[in-house]
């Protein structure tokens, strides 16, 4: 759904009109009933909402920020917008695994909000935690912002992509002819890779959504 679709179908069900729904936030009846349009006739794309917008918009339906965004149709765009809210949206790519089972996927599936003091924006994507190896750290369901880079320094969390297909998230040791992936969780024991082995490093976790321990 496009964030207009999402608004019109939140007041049609609460039986809220646009000026009601407007009142409960800084924008105008006139910008909601623009929004509920879908479509800019002058560019024929949705219209563009900014990150303030869109966590407004949350909060008038009593919904947080993130529940919005996994609404969210793929092709609805944001500006990306420097204000207080300390917040900006990144593509969440998909799910990864926190385990040895490895798997990851790769096309978006939504977007979440995230700390806009995230560098380097166009290099990072979200992955959602699948698995409880990366326990007490990262938990099922957790966002991780990962920046795309092809190696990290010893002792760093990774993403790192095993026979070009599934991917998983481990904390990468570095030894001189081998590196092990270890999880935090101790009932999984490290995974022993060498150059025999196909595999390579796609991104360095920087931050987590919940937990914040990458900061």
């Amino acid at each position: 759904m496009y964030i207009g679709e999402i608004i019109k179908d939140y007041r049609i069900k609460n039986n809220v009109t646009q000026r009601a729904f407007a009142s409960r936030t800084s924008l105008s009846p006139s910008y909601i009933n623009t929004l509920e349009k879908i479509y800019n006739p002058k560019t024929g794309k949705p219209y563009s909402v900014t990150t303030d917008v869109a966590i407004e918009l949350a909060k008038a339906m009593f919904i947080s920020i993130e529940e919005l965004l996994s609404k969210l149709n793929n092709n609805q765009e944001f500006v990306i917008n420097d204000t207080d809210n300390n917040k900006q949206v990144f593509p969440l790519l998909g799910m990864v695994k926190a385990g040895y089972d490895y798997f990851a996927t790769e096309n978006i599936i939504g977007y979440v909000a995230v700390d806009k003091n995230v560098p380097d924006v166009e290099n990072c994507y979200a992955l959602q935690i699948v698995g409880d190896s990366m326990q007490p750290v990262l938990y099922e369901d957790d966002i991780i912002v990962v920046h795309k880079q092809e190696d990290v320094e010893n002792g760093q969390v990774a993403i790192v992509l095993i026979d070009n297909e599934e991917a998983t998230v481990k904390k990468v040791i570095k030894h001189d002819d081998y590196i092990e992936l270890v999880a935090f969780n101790s009932y999984y024991p490290p995974k022993k890779l060498t150059d025999k082995d196909s595999f390579k490093i796609i991104g360095k976790v920087i931050e987590a959504r919940i937990s914040k321990i990458f900061e």
